[in-house]
């Protein structure tokens, strides 16, 4: 009877080159964003606010709530209700600050409603770390 074939070598990984992050990090999904939607902690206040970018473009309003401060997270966002649904078109992080427990990140999102313009959002967010996880407190939109 054969035996099953084994690979050559089983430490080397595949790097997933076919799926794009939604955030825009060269490393893919699977490398960048998909491990914190899966639960790992975010080491930085960008990463996270890069992590959550991607979970709109990808409806996962679960990881938005659980990485929104309990002191000013809504009760739901709704997402799968939003019409028109919101296309994201991309990510541009400007500005990354950082104060021990403390971080603003600076952020142009752009994004299509319907077969609309193009609009971008801008906004200044403030996250706070709190037993070793970065949570989003709230932003500020500059341009409005």
């Amino acid at each position: 009877m054969p035996q099953p074939s084994q690979p050559l070598n089983p430490t080397v990984q595949a790097v997933d080159t076919l799926t794009p992050c939604p955030c825009g990090h060269i490393d893919g999904y699977a490398r960048c964003c998909e491990p914190l939607h899966l639960g790992a902690a975010a080491t930085t206040a960008e990463q996270l606010m890069r992590s959550r970018y991607s979970a709109y473009v990808l409806k996962r309003e679960d990881y938005l709530l659980a990485t929104w401060h309990s002191s000013t997270r809504p009760a739901h966002l709704k997402l799968a209700a939003q019409q028109p649904a919101p296309s994201w078109l991309g990510l541009t992080v400007k500005h990354h600050e950082s104060n021990g427990d403390h971080a603003v990140v600076e952020f142009i999102a752009r994004l299509r409603y319907g077969g609309g313009k193009a609009q971008r959002m801008h906004e200044v967010s403030r996250f706070v770390r709190e037993d070793g996880r970065w949570y989003y407190l709230d932003g500020m939109f500059p341009d409005a």
